[in-house]
């Protein structure tokens, strides 16, 4: 990041030199003809075309602009050669859609290649050249062609070697790759300029034509190879990403998996996803980068703001700028916000979701990319409702229909889990609590299965409220029976937690709606609990006898010795 002092002294910098400068070089070194004639307008309009039209080479935008600059120089001389630069860098710079806070490149870019542009001047000056040589006169006409055209390389890449450190405090080695790389691209280009300039002087500006057409017509052939290339590559990397997220069981991992794809795959400084619940919008998962500030997104209508207007419309729509979509947002956008890409998230020809990409720079975005983010959330979309279908799946293969509590088959497998973790060391100790309801029979005989049911469902949330997460998992084991595993809790505060179980098994009295007596539509009873409480590693040394130990407290210590009692396991 550049600091704000060294941006205000680049532009101090360019203001001291580079205007009064200008103005010296045309009073020295003034144009060899009238500026304002057709043919030098000829020149700036092709110098500006090749600036505007780069060669698009290894995803990196090239302006080869040193081939046209060469025939402006040596035709029209070293002041309209400076201004023909200046005024290109302008175009390059819009080009490639510097930001706002990037602008302090245009000084720095003035000031370089104006520097490069009247030292490469006044050293062919120096060693002999003028204006309006013939080339094929003589090889020395021919040589301070070249020698102007190697020293403005050469200072054009140490100045900017030098003011990458000074400003950027980049290091980079002199002679490095990028050296050879333009040593080699501008041995390739010079030839073009040397040619552009003999047949001016033989056959006039003809020979625009002759030259600059070819050149054009390969930069847009490299131009649509480029946008075709960088199209297949984004369906690639769709194609793939759509693969990653079928993969993917798990409805949080899929959200992050396909955020996370979006925001390294697009430049994306803001992302928000939004699912549709109960006619509303409602922020689901969100990323903000460079900011420790979030802001409430509130919920949204159809038709309120960019999102609600997509939800409204089925349409995923792509803004530039800010100027485009500042009158359509309601409630929270970030203020620095300028390119917006929002797509529905569509299933079975219904909009589940939103998904809003926004980046800090203008014109960020192109439609190609918007096509590659509507495919993607049609992958999101089907993986969201796979994910969303085997988790349900997997909650009933795992719940006790009736309790909602974990059944037998996950209980034994996470107890499983959590004895590993005990023997590999990453748990110090792990209870079991074991709960069976005294004389469960009697109460299903005398106010009927319903009734007893009724009372599980009761016991059960009484259980899940006591016990959180965090701290246990409850589980029904079978008919009358609970189970509760306790990671990281000694047998000590186990046994004060059945304790607290017992107590609100047994002091609460229960509620029947369902029952079989004809008395009153409602009734209560009093339903007291037997548990047994065992812990590893003192008490099992697997799992299952960590269960089958606790089981016998349960029934030894605690049924035999008169019920509603809690007993250890004592081996």
């Amino acid at each position: 990041m550049i600091e704000p002092h060294v941006k205000r002294n680049i532009w101090l910098l360019w203001l001291s030199v580079v205007p009064v400068g200008i103005g010296l070089t045309y009073h020295f070194y003034p144009p060899a003809t009238n500026l304002l004639n057709f043919d030098v307008l000829c020149f700036l309009f092709l110098t500006l075309f090749v600036a505007g039209t780069p060669l698009i080479i290894n995803n990196t935008p090239i302006f080869y602009i040193q081939w046209v600059s060469l025939t402006v120089f040596l035709t029209f001389g070293l002041f309209a050669e400076v201004i023909f630069m200046q005024l290109a860098l302008i175009v390059v710079l819009i080009r490639i859609r510097v930001p706002k806070e990037h602008m302090y490149r245009l000084p720095l870019n003035w000031f370089m290649f104006f520097v490069v542009s009247v030292a490469s001047g006044l050293i062919y000056y120096a060693i002999g050249g003028t204006h309006g040589i013939d080339l094929m006169d003589s090889p020395k006409n021919l040589l301070l062609a070249f020698g102007y055209a190697f020293v403005y390389f050469l200072l054009n890449h140490f100045i900017l070697t030098f003011f990458a450190y000074v400003v950027q405090k980049r290091k980079r080695d002199v002679f490095d790759q990028d050296f050879i790389w333009e040593a080699v691209t501008t041995t390739l280009i010079l030839p073009i300029g040397l040619i552009l300039y003999i047949l001016y002087q033989e056959v006039g500006l003809i020979s625009i034509v002759f030259v600059s057409i070819p050149f054009a017509s390969l930069a847009v052939i490299l131009n649509l190879y480029h946008s075709s290339d960088k199209v297949n590559h984004y369906l690639q990397n769709a194609a793939e990403i759509g693969h990653e997220l079928a993969e993917r069981l798990n409805v949080e991992e899929v959200i992050d998996l396909y955020i996370q794809k979006l925001t390294g795959m697009f430049p994306v400084d803001f992302a928000y996803i939004l699912d549709v619940v109960d006619d509303e919008l409602q922020l689901i998962r969100r990323v903000e980068k460079d900011t420790d500030e979030f802001m409430d997104v509130l919920p949204l209508k159809k038709n309120e703001g960019i999102s609600g207007h997509v939800w409204q419309s089925g349409k995923a729509v792509l803004y530039h700028s800010q100027k485009e979509w500042k009158d359509i947002v309601e409630g929270y956008m970030p203020k620095s916000v300028e390119s917006i890409i929002c797509v529905p998230i569509v299933r079975s020809n219904e909009v589940i979701g939103i998904l809003l990409l926004a980046s800090q720079q203008k014109r960020a975005y192109e439609k190609a990319q918007l096509m590659i983010v509507d495919i993607l959330s049609s992958y999101f979309a089907v993986s969201i409702e796979n994910a969303k279908h085997y988790e349900r799946t997997r909650e009933d293969s795992e719940r006790c229909a009736l309790t909602k509590l974990y059944n037998y088959r996950y209980i034994e497998r996470k107890l499983n889990e959590e004895y590993n973790l005990l023997v590999s060391g990453r748990r110090k100790c792990l209870s079991v609590i074991m709960l069976d309801i005294d004389h469960f029979k009697s109460v299903n005989d005398t106010y009927g299965h319903q009734s007893g049911n009724e009372i599980l469902q009761q016991i059960a949330n009484r259980l899940a409220g006591y016990i959180e997460e965090e701290t246990g998992i409850v589980a029904r084991y079978g008919g009358e029976e609970f189970l509760i595993v306790l990671p990281d809790v000694d047998k000590y505060a186990a046994l004060q937690m059945a304790e607290i179980i017992r107590q609100i098994i047994a002091n609460r009295p229960f509620v029947l709606t369902e029952h079989i007596q004809e008395e009153q539509a409602e009734m209560t009873i009093q339903i007291t609990a037997s548990i047994g409480v065992a812990c590893a590693p003192i008490d099992a040394e697997d799992a299952m006898s960590l269960i089958r130990h606790a089981d016998r407290a349960l029934y030894v210590g605690a049924k035999q010795n008169g019920r509603n009692k809690v007993a250890e396991y004592v081996k």
